[in-house]
C-alpha cells in the first residue's frame, strides 16, 4: 500500500529534486533503451545517499512525488528498495553481487510467539538447507543469529542498506554477523510473522538461486516449486523447535522487502483463524456463538479503504471482547458495498476474490455464520490510553476488545 513520508517541509534539495527528476524521466520513457539510459544516473545518486545514509533526502523526494507523481512513486520507491537491499562488493579482486533476503515463518498459537537468539546448531541446519535447495552452487551466504519479529526489522532503506553490506562482507570473509545493539520487544499477537535474514553473495552476474541454474530455463517454475517443496519438508521441523507451541508455515526465501510484504499478506488469514480458536478454547464455546462486525478503515475519512477491522461478540451479548486487523496493501481496494450476511451465505462462483471476499470466507471456514459488515467508512481510531486499534461493535460503533472478567489468564508461554 502507498504511503507517503512524513515530512514537514516542502522545499527539495538539490540531490531530492535529481531523484524525482530521474523518476519522472523513466515514467514519461518512451523505450526501454531509454528507460536504462536514465535508471543508471537514478541508481548511482541513490547508492551515494544510501551510503551516506541520507534517509531524509530520499524521503522528501518519496513525499513529493507521492502527492503529485504516483506513476514517479512507484518507480522511485521499488528504485529505493532494490538498492538498498543489493549492492556489489569487491574482494580480493573480484567484484560480487549482493542480495538480502528473508526467510520468512508464520505462525500462530494461545502461547507467546518466540523471538530472540538461534543457536548456532540450528542456525547451521537452516544454512545447510538454504544452500542445499534454495540458492545456486556457488552463493556463499550468512545468516544473522536472530530470530526477528517484524518491530525488529530495520526498516529505514539507509538501515537496510547497510546491514546488507556488513553481512556481504561477512559472507565474503566467511565470519559470523555480528547484530548491533539490542532489539525492541515484541508486540503479542495470536498469529504473527518471524523471519531469518540472510545475504546472499555470488560473483556479479551469476545466479542467486537453484532454479535459475538450468539451461532449460522454460521450467524453471517447476525447479522453484520443487525448491520450495523441499526447503518446507526439511526446514519446517527447525522452525517449530524455534517456535514451541506454534503452528507454522514457511514462504520461500525472498528478496527483503518483497518477501516482508508477502509475509504480512499470508498471516492475515491465520490471524482470524487464531482469533477464532483463541476464543473457542478460552471461553468454552463454539464457533456458531461468535459474531463477527467487520468495518472498513481509512487516515482520510474521503480516501481509499487501508485496512479492515473485524470485531468479536458473543451470543447475545454486544459487547466486543477481541479485535483483529486485516491490513490492505499495494493495489488492494476495499469493498464498499453495505451487506447483512445471513447464516450459511456462500460466496457466489466465478466471482473476483476481493479483500472482504477473502474475510468472509475465512470467517465462515471457521464456522463464524453471524457476520456483519458496516456500510460506514471509519477513521483510523485508537485508544487513548494504551493506544490499542478501535473495533466495530454490532451497531457501528468504535470500542475497545474486552474480555470478560472472569476469563481464565492467559498462558504466556509454551512449556
Amino acid at each position: 500500500m502507498r504511503r507517503p513520508a512524513k515530512r514537514s517541509s516542502s522545499k527539495l534539495s538539490a540531490d531530492s529534486q535529481h531523484l524525482v527528476t530521474f523518476a519522472q524521466a523513466i515514467a514519461q520513457a518512451s523505450s526501454r533503451l531509454e528507460e536504462r539510459a536514465w535508471l543508471k544516473p537514478l541508481d548511482a545518486l541513490l547508492n551515494k545517499l544510501l551510503r551516506a545514509g541520507q534517509q531524509g533526502l530520499i524521503d522528501a523526494a518519496l513525499d513529493h512525488l507521492f502527492k503529485a507523481d504516483l506513476d514517479a512513486y512507484d518507480i522511485l520507491i521499488e528504485a529505493v528498495e532494490a538498492g538498498s537491499e543489493a549492492t556489489s562488493l569487491e574482494h580480493e579482486g573480484q567484484d560480487y553481487d549482493v542480495q538480502l533476503l528473508v526467510l520468512p515463518v508464520l505462525a500462530w498459537t494461545r502461547f507467546a510467539i518466540a523471538s530472540g537468539p538461534i543457536g548456532s546448531e540450528l542456525l547451521t541446519a537452516i544454512g545447510a538447507h538454504l544452500h542445499a535447495h534454495v540458492l545456486a552452487k556457488d552463493a556463499r551466504m550468512a545468516l544473522a543469529p536472530s530470530l526477528f519479529s517484524i518491530e525488529q526489522l530495520p526498516r529505514v532503506h539507509a538501515d537496510v542498506f547497510a546491514l546488507t553490506r556488513q553481512m556481504g562482507q561477512t559472507a565474503l570473509k566467511t565470519g559470523p554477523v555480528q547484530l548491533r545493539g539490542e532489539q525492541p520487544p515484541t508486540a503479542a499477537f495470536l498469529a504473527d510473522t518471524r523471519y531469518v535474514i540472510a545475504a546472499v553473495v555470488v560473483p556479479a552476474g551469476a545466479a542467486l538461486f537453484h532454479w535459475q541454474e538450468s539451461e532449460q530455463q522454460s521450467h524453471f517454475s517447476a525447479r522453484k516449486e520443487a525448491a520450495f517443496e523441499a526447503w518446507t519438508q526439511q526446514a519446517t521441523p527447525l522452525f517449530t523447535r524455534l517456535l514451541p507451541g506454534c503452528s507454522v508455515e514457511l514462504l520461500l526465501p525472498q528478496a527483503y522487502f518483497f518477501g516482508c510484504r508477502e509475509a504480512d499478506k499470508r498471516i492475515r488469514p491465520a490471524s482470524i483463524r487464531a482469533a477464532d480458536y483463541f476464543l473457542t478454547q478460552t471461553l468454552d464455546i463454539s464457533s456458531s456463538e461468535l459474531h463477527a462486525s467487520i468495518g472498513g478503515f481509512s487516515e482520510d475519512i474521503n480516501g481509499q479503504i487501508d485496512e479492515y477491522r473485524i470485531g468479536f461478540s458473543i451470543g447475545g451479548d454486544p459487547t466486543v471482547v477481541y479485535g483483529t486487523v486485516w491490513p490492505l496493501y499495494e493495489q488492494e481496494s476495499g469493498e464498499d458495498l453495505p451487506m447483512m450476511i445471513p447464516t450459511g451465505a456462500g460466496l457466489l462462483e466465478g466471482m473476483p476474490t476481493s479483500p472482504l471476499q477473502q474475510i468472509l470466507t475465512v470467517l465462515r471456514e471457521c464456522g463464524i455464520v453471524h457476520i456483519k459488515h458496516h456500510a460506514e467508512r471509519f477513521t483510523m481510531e485508537f485508544c487513548d490510553d494504551c493506544g490499542a486499534p478501535l473495533f466495530p461493535d454490532r451497531e457501528g460503533e468504535l470500542v475497545h476488545a474486552e474480555m470478560p472478567e472472569d476469563t481464565p489468564p492467559p498462558v504466556e508461554h509454551f512449556h
